[in-house]
């Protein structure tokens, strides 16, 4: 394909995604950007009201509707922030990862757009589980920070996080990410088996797994506020994603614009 032609495809990317022939048809269903934007506009504000709704009530009855916990007290009630922060920083990379792998074998379109829009509240989420675990930790461990398993290994997910938006955004094309940027979200979700089993492998302040397959160890009167905050989370991560998948794309879609009008 002569170079013009294949910057002329580039700048299409919003009329027509190119199939690749190794792709499953279903997972180039929505490579389309005006298909995927045609869902994603109006599923943006759902996911955020009905989220922040489950947040609100979530916190609202576990700051006072739930007990103090026996042994830690009123300190127990930052876990409905704590985890739901944990599980989406984990989640997050989870996501790039498998976007990256999507755009390495595939070539799906969308893919470096969902992987840049994941990072930011990824690594925010993140940054606020280090926080409320290092204020929850003060008053339950005597201490504010602890190089054990469980928290270096999150701290290292932060640096995954600064790194894959570095990387993405040496960037000039806000529509995908580079090769290099691609490989290395891949390679970071080594980090999180290794957050996930952490306090098993290693002797660790952090407490063991509460929730596992098998059951919880959480009181359930504590545990069903959780469950609110977790899901309202993740659908406002959800949404955030959305949002910002769409703002790469109309961004994209004006530079495009402009090239073409300064080209005439």
């Amino acid at each position: 394909m002569a170079p013009s032609r294949w910057k002329e495809r580039k700048e299409s990317l919003f009329r027509s995604a190119r199939r690749s022939p190794k792709a499953p048809i279903a997972m180039h269903a929505y490579a389309n950007p005006a298909r995927f934007l045609k869902i994603a506009r109006p599923m943006t504000p759902i996911l955020l009201v009905i989220g922040l709704m489950l947040v609100f009530g979530g916190c609202f009855s576990g700051l006072f509707l739930t007990p103090p916990d026996y042994l830690q007290g009123e300190s127990v009630r930052i876990l409905y922030i704590h985890v739901p922060a944990a599980w989406l920083g984990m989640g997050g990379w989870s996501a790039i990862a498998i976007a990256s792998l999507v755009q390495l074998v595939w070539r799906h379109p969308l893919a470096g757009i969902a992987g840049r829009a994941i990072a930011l509240p990824g690594a925010l989420f993140t940054a606020i589980c280090l926080v409320t675990g290092s204020i929850w930790g003060r008053p339950t461990w005597g201490t504010w920070w602890e190089w054990d398993g469980r928290m270096t290994s999150m701290l290292v997910l932060l640096f995954l996080y600064i790194g894959y938006m570095a990387l993405a955004n040496l960037e000039d094309d806000r529509t995908s990410v580079s090769r290099a940027t691609a490989i290395f979200g891949v390679v970071g979700a080594i980090n999180i088996p290794i957050i996930n089993r952490s306090v098993v492998w290693w002797n660790s302040l952090h407490q063991g797994p509460s929730i596992t397959l098998k059951g919880s160890t959480i009181a359930f009167e504590l545990l069903w506020p959780l469950a609110l905050t977790v899901v309202g989370f993740s659908l406002i991560f959800g949404g955030i994603v959305l949002m910002r998948m769409r703002a790469n794309l109309a961004e994209a879609k004006l530079e495009a614009r402009l090239r073409r009008m300064a080209s005439l």
